[in-house]
Protein backbone atom coordinates (compact mmCIF):
# COMPACT_ATOMS: atom_id res chain seq x y z
CA UNK A 1 0.00 0.00 0.00
CA UNK A 2 1.34 3.42 -0.98
CA UNK A 3 1.62 5.88 1.90
CA UNK A 4 0.49 9.42 1.20
CA UNK A 5 1.74 12.19 3.51
CA UNK A 6 0.39 15.69 3.75
CA UNK A 7 2.77 18.61 3.22
CA UNK A 8 3.52 18.94 6.95
CA UNK A 9 4.44 15.28 7.31
CA UNK A 10 6.59 15.41 4.19
CA UNK A 11 8.36 18.51 5.46
CA UNK A 12 9.08 16.89 8.83
CA UNK A 13 10.44 13.74 7.19
CA UNK A 14 12.71 15.77 4.92
CA UNK A 15 14.04 17.74 7.90
CA UNK A 16 14.68 14.53 9.80
CA UNK A 17 16.47 12.96 6.86
CA UNK A 18 18.63 16.04 6.42
CA UNK A 19 19.52 16.03 10.14
CA UNK A 20 20.72 12.44 9.77
CA UNK A 21 22.42 12.79 6.40
CA UNK A 22 23.10 16.48 6.02
CA UNK A 23 26.75 16.32 7.02
CA UNK A 24 27.41 13.58 4.49
CA UNK A 25 25.74 15.62 1.75
CA UNK A 26 27.72 18.71 2.70
CA UNK A 27 30.96 16.78 2.57
CA UNK A 28 29.96 15.32 -0.77
CA UNK A 29 29.22 18.73 -2.20
CA UNK A 30 32.47 20.14 -0.88
CA UNK A 31 34.41 17.29 -2.45
CA UNK A 32 32.52 17.56 -5.72
CA UNK A 33 32.94 21.32 -6.11
CA UNK A 34 36.45 21.17 -4.68
CA UNK A 35 37.37 18.48 -7.17
CA UNK A 36 35.88 20.47 -10.03
CA UNK A 37 37.71 23.60 -8.93
CA UNK A 38 40.93 21.62 -8.52
CA UNK A 39 40.58 20.12 -11.98
CA UNK A 40 39.98 23.54 -13.51
CA UNK A 41 43.01 24.90 -11.70
CA UNK A 42 45.07 21.96 -12.92
CA UNK A 43 43.94 22.61 -16.49
CA UNK A 44 44.93 26.27 -16.23
CA UNK A 45 48.28 25.33 -14.69
CA UNK A 46 48.92 22.73 -17.39
CA UNK A 47 48.12 25.18 -20.21
CA UNK A 48 50.36 27.83 -18.66
CA UNK A 49 53.23 25.36 -18.29
CA UNK A 50 52.87 24.33 -21.94
CA UNK A 51 52.94 27.97 -23.03
CA UNK A 52 56.01 28.69 -20.96
CA UNK A 53 57.81 25.64 -22.35
CA UNK A 54 56.87 26.63 -25.89
CA UNK A 55 58.18 30.15 -25.32
CA UNK A 56 61.51 28.88 -24.00
CA UNK A 57 61.78 26.47 -26.92
CA UNK A 58 61.00 29.12 -29.55
CA UNK A 59 63.48 31.54 -28.00
CA UNK A 60 66.20 28.89 -27.90
CA UNK A 61 65.66 27.92 -31.55
CA UNK A 62 65.77 31.56 -32.63
CA UNK A 63 69.01 32.11 -30.74
CA UNK A 64 70.58 29.03 -32.31
CA UNK A 65 69.47 30.14 -35.77
CA UNK A 66 71.30 33.40 -35.09
CA UNK A 67 74.43 31.56 -34.00
CA UNK A 68 74.08 32.50 -30.32
CA UNK A 69 74.82 29.12 -28.80
CA UNK A 70 75.94 30.41 -25.40
CA UNK A 71 72.77 32.46 -24.97
CA UNK A 72 70.59 29.53 -26.09
CA UNK A 73 72.09 27.27 -23.44
CA UNK A 74 70.27 29.22 -20.72
CA UNK A 75 66.90 28.56 -22.35
CA UNK A 76 67.69 24.89 -22.75
CA UNK A 77 68.72 24.64 -19.11
CA UNK A 78 65.41 26.23 -18.11
CA UNK A 79 63.53 23.64 -20.13
CA UNK A 80 65.51 20.85 -18.49
CA UNK A 81 65.01 22.22 -14.99
CA UNK A 82 61.38 23.33 -15.14
CA UNK A 83 59.79 21.40 -18.01
CA UNK A 84 61.56 18.05 -18.00
CA UNK A 85 58.35 16.17 -18.90
CA UNK A 86 57.40 18.50 -21.72
CA UNK A 87 57.70 17.25 -25.30
CA UNK A 88 59.47 20.53 -26.09
CA UNK A 89 62.53 19.57 -24.05
CA UNK A 90 63.66 16.58 -26.16
CA UNK A 91 63.00 18.60 -29.32
CA UNK A 92 65.14 21.38 -27.88
CA UNK A 93 67.85 18.81 -27.16
CA UNK A 94 67.87 17.78 -30.84
CA UNK A 95 68.43 21.38 -31.89
CA UNK A 96 71.06 21.86 -29.23
CA UNK A 97 72.84 18.66 -30.30
CA UNK A 98 73.12 19.93 -33.88
CA UNK A 99 74.51 23.22 -32.64
CA UNK A 100 77.05 21.36 -30.50
CA UNK A 101 78.17 19.31 -33.51
CA UNK A 102 78.51 22.46 -35.60
CA UNK A 103 80.63 23.93 -32.79
CA UNK A 104 82.86 20.85 -32.73
CA UNK A 105 81.55 19.75 -29.34
CA UNK A 106 80.78 16.16 -30.28
CA UNK A 107 80.81 14.76 -26.75
CA UNK A 108 78.19 17.25 -25.59
CA UNK A 109 76.13 16.49 -28.67
CA UNK A 110 76.30 12.75 -27.99
CA UNK A 111 75.02 13.26 -24.44
CA UNK A 112 72.07 15.27 -25.71
CA UNK A 113 71.19 12.64 -28.31
CA UNK A 114 71.39 9.87 -25.74
CA UNK A 115 68.96 11.82 -23.58
CA UNK A 116 66.50 12.15 -26.48
CA UNK A 117 66.76 8.44 -27.20
CA UNK A 118 65.45 7.81 -23.70
CA UNK A 119 63.01 10.67 -23.18
CA UNK A 120 61.90 11.81 -26.64
CA UNK A 121 58.19 12.06 -27.37
CA UNK A 122 56.53 11.10 -29.63
CA UNK A 123 58.38 7.87 -30.36
CA UNK A 124 59.75 8.91 -33.80
CA UNK A 125 61.80 11.59 -32.03
CA UNK A 126 63.75 8.80 -30.33
CA UNK A 127 64.42 7.18 -33.72
CA UNK A 128 65.71 10.47 -35.13
CA UNK A 129 68.06 10.84 -32.17
CA UNK A 130 69.32 7.28 -32.62
CA UNK A 131 70.06 7.85 -36.30
CA UNK A 132 71.86 11.12 -35.60
CA UNK A 133 73.93 9.58 -32.85
CA UNK A 134 74.86 6.72 -35.17
CA UNK A 135 75.99 9.22 -37.79
CA UNK A 136 77.97 11.09 -35.16
CA UNK A 137 79.74 7.89 -34.09
CA UNK A 138 80.49 7.10 -37.71
CA UNK A 139 81.98 10.57 -38.23
CA UNK A 140 84.09 10.01 -35.11
CA UNK A 141 85.54 6.85 -36.66
CA UNK A 142 83.45 4.34 -34.74
CA UNK A 143 81.48 2.37 -37.39
CA UNK A 144 80.98 -0.57 -35.04
CA UNK A 145 79.35 1.67 -32.45
CA UNK A 146 77.20 3.26 -35.14
CA UNK A 147 76.04 -0.12 -36.42
CA UNK A 148 75.21 -1.29 -32.91
CA UNK A 149 72.94 1.72 -32.48
CA UNK A 150 71.13 1.10 -35.77
CA UNK A 151 70.73 -2.61 -35.19
CA UNK A 152 69.53 -1.97 -31.64
CA UNK A 153 66.65 0.26 -32.72
CA UNK A 154 63.27 -1.02 -31.43
CA UNK A 155 61.81 0.00 -34.81
CA UNK A 156 62.78 1.76 -38.01
CA UNK A 157 59.19 2.31 -39.15
CA UNK A 158 59.03 5.45 -41.25
CA UNK A 159 62.84 5.64 -41.38
CA UNK A 160 63.61 2.51 -43.41
CA UNK A 161 65.35 4.38 -46.23
CA UNK A 162 67.43 6.49 -43.86
CA UNK A 163 68.51 3.44 -41.88
CA UNK A 164 69.40 1.58 -45.08
CA UNK A 165 71.52 4.51 -46.23
CA UNK A 166 73.43 4.80 -42.99
CA UNK A 167 73.98 1.04 -42.96
CA UNK A 168 75.54 1.51 -46.39
CA UNK A 169 77.80 4.25 -45.03
CA UNK A 170 78.80 2.06 -42.09
CA UNK A 171 79.54 -0.98 -44.23
CA UNK A 172 81.60 1.19 -46.57
CA UNK A 173 83.63 2.48 -43.61
CA UNK A 174 84.14 -1.14 -42.53
CA UNK A 175 85.44 -2.04 -46.01
CA UNK A 176 82.35 -4.11 -46.88
CA UNK A 177 81.81 -2.75 -50.37
CA UNK A 178 79.18 -5.21 -51.58
CA UNK A 179 77.13 -4.88 -48.42
CA UNK A 180 77.28 -1.10 -48.77
CA UNK A 181 76.07 -1.30 -52.37
CA UNK A 182 73.18 -3.55 -51.36
CA UNK A 183 72.08 -1.10 -48.68
CA UNK A 184 72.31 1.91 -50.98
CA UNK A 185 70.18 0.09 -53.54
CA UNK A 186 67.68 -0.79 -50.85
CA UNK A 187 67.56 2.84 -49.74
CA UNK A 188 66.83 3.88 -53.33
CA UNK A 189 64.03 1.33 -53.56
CA UNK A 190 62.50 2.63 -50.38
CA UNK A 191 62.89 6.18 -51.64
CA UNK A 192 60.09 5.46 -54.10
CA UNK A 193 57.67 5.89 -51.19
CA UNK A 194 58.91 9.44 -50.71
CA UNK A 195 61.57 8.78 -48.07
CA UNK A 196 65.24 9.55 -48.51
CA UNK A 197 67.39 11.73 -50.77
CA UNK A 198 67.72 10.17 -54.20
CA UNK A 199 70.51 12.23 -55.84
CA UNK A 200 72.89 11.64 -52.95
CA UNK A 201 72.20 7.91 -52.95
CA UNK A 202 72.82 7.75 -56.68
CA UNK A 203 76.13 9.60 -56.23
CA UNK A 204 77.19 7.12 -53.57
CA UNK A 205 76.50 4.18 -55.88
CA UNK A 206 78.23 5.86 -58.82
CA UNK A 207 81.29 6.52 -56.67
CA UNK A 208 81.48 2.75 -56.18
CA UNK A 209 81.27 2.14 -59.93
CA UNK A 210 77.63 1.04 -59.83
CA UNK A 211 74.89 2.37 -62.06
CA UNK A 212 71.90 3.27 -59.90
CA UNK A 213 68.78 1.18 -60.54
CA UNK A 214 66.60 2.85 -63.15
CA UNK A 215 69.44 4.90 -64.60
CA UNK A 216 70.49 4.43 -68.21
CA UNK A 217 73.96 3.11 -68.96
CA UNK A 218 76.30 5.82 -70.28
Amino acid sequence: MVEIYDSHEQSERVKGWLRENGSAIAIGLILAFGGLFGFKQWQIWHVNKARQASAEYQTMVKLLDNGKLDDAVANYQTLQANFARSAYTPLAALHMAKARVDAGQDDLAAGLLEYVMQEGRPAPVQVIARERLARLKLDQGDPDGALALIEGAPTDEGFEARFAEIRGDIYLAQGKREDAIAQYKRALELHETGIGYQPLLEMKLESLGVTPPGSSES
